[in-house]
Formats: structure tokens, sequence, C-alpha cells
């Protein structure tokens, strides 16, 4: 993978939270559920992380790319950014 989402990153500016309360458990709680699974599991917390980006797409966040491996070096990525592959939006064209 070269690029993803830090459902880490996105849960804490999508509710306004310092980066100490993107904890997993936490992130959980928060939103008033519990951790399914075995702990440290990485399927578990796979499927505990998929619940919380689905409820976070439920209360409106809009999910994007905000990391991306550069040159083997770890990058952050502008929310505002386009993202890389999709085509820059144009008007259709009409023929006379």
């Amino acid at each position: 993978a070269k690029r993803w989402i830090n459902i880490r990153k996105s849960y804490g500016n999508f509710y306004k939270v310092p980066r100490n309360q993107t904890k997993l458990t936490i992130m959980l709680e928060k939103l008033g559920m519990n951790y399914d699974g075995r702990p440290h599991s990485g399927l578990d917390d796979s499927k505990n992380i998929a619940r919380i980006a689905i409820r976070m797409l439920q209360d409106g966040c809009e999910l994007r790319v905000n990391e991306r491996m550069h040159a083997g070096q770890l990058m952050t990525v502008s929310s505002s950014a386009p993202l890389e592959g999709a085509p820059v939006p144009q008007m259709p064209r009409y023929r006379n």
C-alpha cells in the first residue's frame, strides 16, 4: 500500500479530539461501542476499525486518503488535495 486512510487522524480531525483520545479502545468507547474480539488480534482490531469508519461515515465524515509513502518516507496528505488518479472534473461537451 502506498496510500491509505489513517483512521486515528480522521477521527481526531472529524470529532475535534486530541491525539491521545484516538486509541482504538477510547474511540470505540466515545462512540458507545464495545471492543469485539480479542485485544491486539489483527483481524479483530481491523473489524473494530471498520466499525469506527462506518460510524464516522454515518455521522457525515468524508473519509479520504491522509497518509502515503513517497521515496520510503511517511507523508501526510492534505485533506484539501485532490485524490491521486482521480480525473479533473470537466464540463460535459455538447455536439451541435
